[in-house]
């Protein structure tokens, strides 16, 4: 038995794999081929869109995959089947962050919120959850798809468009402007109803989301031991965070022991210094690959 599971191919697609090596799986994947290699005897993988991974998966065609909430929404607010959301995995294709849909318009335009677009044309790819956003709002608009290139329509092909960001760097290289976010969204793996109704496709599904989460939870983070006197002990702990507290063990020697902790690596260029000077000893900073909340 096997279990049926998607890697979104396109912008996430690296991004997702590097992940997987981080949990512990290493995914070989071939620009020929949209059946990466796994080095799991149980999984077979099979590169898919983001945006058609919630309807693969609905349909069974697919026991599990990873896409974004985006997409999902744009499923759900089409009418079609359902997925059932395992674990929410932060990440992008530049960051681990999430990302937004935004609705921008051109920087000379006299567009300042919603309503000021009433009657016009709103291009994008998210076209069910845009018409939704603009429903809500009361404001009537025409949106239609747009194929790619989609910051390049305004002002000559729509008069304000839908589209995603991570950084806005692209929306300011082509002289857009933000109006309002339509939507924030992250990754998720999902998996198919039948899926989760299977014994053994739940159980491996669960494990993989467990690592997939692990990974994540030990990004921008590493772990800390140094040795510290007993006497200089209080110090040291109230200079270091922690997920909870400090492991501390004894050594050889009575008056000495060992400190052990987790803290975000942008804090250790000033945190080491400070331990040093409090009397830590034998500092290592080493890093890690997963943490199990």
């Amino acid at each position: 038995m096997k279990l049926k599971l998607g890697i979104p191919k396109g912008s996430l697609q690296e991004a997702t794999i590097q992940l997987f090596a981080r949990a512990g799986f290493d995914i070989y994947a071939s620009t020929r081929s949209y059946f990466p290699a796994i080095d799991d005897p149980e999984i077979e993988c099979m590169l898919i869109r983001a945006q058609e991974m919630p309807r693969y998966v609905a349909d069974g065609v697919l026991d599990a995959g990873l896409t974004g909430q985006d997409w999902i929404a744009e499923q759900q607010a089409n009418g079609r089947g359902h997925v059932v959301p395992v674990v929410d995995l932060v990440y992008a294709k530049q960051s681990f962050g999430r990302v937004r849909w935004v609705l921008a318009v051109p920087e000379d335009s006299a567009v300042q919120r919603p309503a000021d677009l009433e009657g016009r044309t709103i291009a994008t790819e998210l076209v069910r959850v845009t018409e939704a956003y603009f429903r809500r709002l009361g404001v009537g608009v025409q949106v239609e798809f747009s194929w790619g290139a989609t910051e390049v329509k305004p002002p000559v092909l729509a008069d304000a468009i839908v589209e995603v960001t991570e950084t806005g760097a692209s929306l300011r290289a082509n002289r857009l402007r933000i109006v309002d976010t339509v939507l924030e969204s992250n990754t998720q793996l999902i998996a198919s109803p039948a899926a989760i109704e299977d014994p053994w496709r739940r159980t491996k599904i669960d494990n993989l989301a467990l690592l997939l989460r692990a990974a994540i939870e030990a990004q921008s983070r590493v772990g800390i031991m140094l040795n510290v006197r007993r006497d200089d002990l209080a110090g040291i702990l109230a200079l270091l965070p922690a997920l909870q507290r400090p492991t501390i063990s004894s050594l050889s020697d009575d008056t000495w022991v060992a400190v052990n902790t987790i803290i975000d690596e942008r804090t250790v260029r000033e945190l080491i210094p400070k331990l040093k000077a409090a009397g830590g000893q034998g500092i290592v900073e080493y890093p890690l690959n997963k943490i199990v909340m």
